[in-house]
């Protein structure tokens, strides 16, 4: 057990290392081959170009952390293999810019390296094993492109990623779930190393290369985990982690639909720009964000340690709602 304690630790260091040193030299390629993320006064209010190829240096963290302490199998390879298909896809984008239906083509890849390692619903609660499938796919492609709206802002979208990553962390150690632990440690750590560089003032952006590979990290971890022997309705717990992009997602569609926008096309509609808008600052906006993903871990863990029970959930969440709509619309009007 002390192995395996020292290998989480271990992972999380040699992540974090390797990310934090990485970043200025993918900053220095970023701007020698002009990859830039160029400021339209719309959804990139940035003032000026910004270095935009973070998820390189995330990768190379994580891939390096976990080379060193990870059980590789033939299950977590064509795992490793979406995420590395993820890292490309977003990269392609960020060099070429690729069109809605080439990007969800190539997330659909992805999605199929994921199924074909078995990352599939298994909870009993889901009756029919031909919803099985599809129920899954949604989810993954939901989770991947949450984070990918999310990135809109200086640190927002790392560090709702870091909090969902630390509490999934601290519940694979509750469980003595010590592979998943090491994997989401050595993640954790690529993410804080990279949120040094990417806390306001930003000196990079995650790019399309970094918010889909985190989108589909956190899409997949879930699957690694067999809810239903800690909790009744344990399946419900990633809803909650990842309450803020799912929210994110949510709205923007809904906003998008009633403005008779494709929801596919770019709006200045994210709460974080609404918040900005209504003269809120970057830090004051990711204290928020931090402190609204603290609660959501802090109820997760005690859902799943059976502290509180699943009515006492719906209350909380619905409380969350509440304030997140409410919030919403009071900067909205300001704005």
């Amino acid at each position: 057990m002390q192995v395996y304690q020292l290998k989480v630790l271990f992972g999380f260091v040699v992540s974090f290392l390797v990310t934090f040193y990485l970043v200025p030299l993918v900053i220095r390629i970023a701007k020698k081959l002009n990859v830039l993320d160029i400021p339209d006064g719309t959804v990139k209010q940035h003032k000026e170009p910004i270095p935009y190829l973070g998820g390189v240096a995330i990768y190379v963290g994580f891939i390096a952390a976990l080379g060193f302490v990870f059980p590789f199998e033939n299950r977590m390879l064509s795992i490793f293999i979406g995420i590395t298909l993820l890292l490309f896809i977003g990269l392609i984008d960020d060099l070429v810019v690729l069109k809605p239906y080439q990007k969800f083509f190539g997330q659909m890849g992805a999605v199929f390296c994921f199924m074909k390692s078995g990352i599939l619903l298994k909870t009993g609660f889901f009756l029919y094993h031909l919803a099985l499938i599809p129920l899954s796919m949604l989810w993954i492609l939901t989770v991947i492109n949450a984070f990918d709206l999310i990135d809109v802002m200086d640190g927002l979208a790392s560090t709702v990623a870091l909090f969902a990553t630390g509490t999934f962390m601290l519940m694979a150690l509750l469980w003595q779930d010590y592979c998943a632990a090491v994997l989401l440690s050595s993640f954790l750590g690529s993410l804080l190393g990279f949120l040094f560089y990417n806390r306001p003032p930003a000196k990079i952006y995650l790019g399309d290369t970094g918010s889909l590979l985190i989108g589909g990290v956190l899409a997949v971890i879930p699957f690694v985990f067999n809810w239903g022997l800690y909790t009744p309705y344990g399946f419900i717990t990633p809803l909650i982690v990842l309450a803020i992009p799912l929210l994110e997602v949510s709205s923007l569609i809904i906003i998008r639909t009633v403005n008779k926008i494709p929801f596919y096309k770019p709006s200045p509609d994210h709460f974080s720009l609404y918040l900005l808008r209504a003269g809120w600052g970057k830090c004051m906006i990711l204290l928020y964000v931090a402190s609204l993903s603290l609660f959501l871990g802090s109820v997760s863990l005690l859902f799943v340690s059976n502290v509180v029970g699943l009515s006492t959930v719906f209350l909380l969440g619905s409380l969350f709602v509440f304030n997140w709509v409410l919030i919403f619309l009071q900067q909205n009007n300001k704005g």
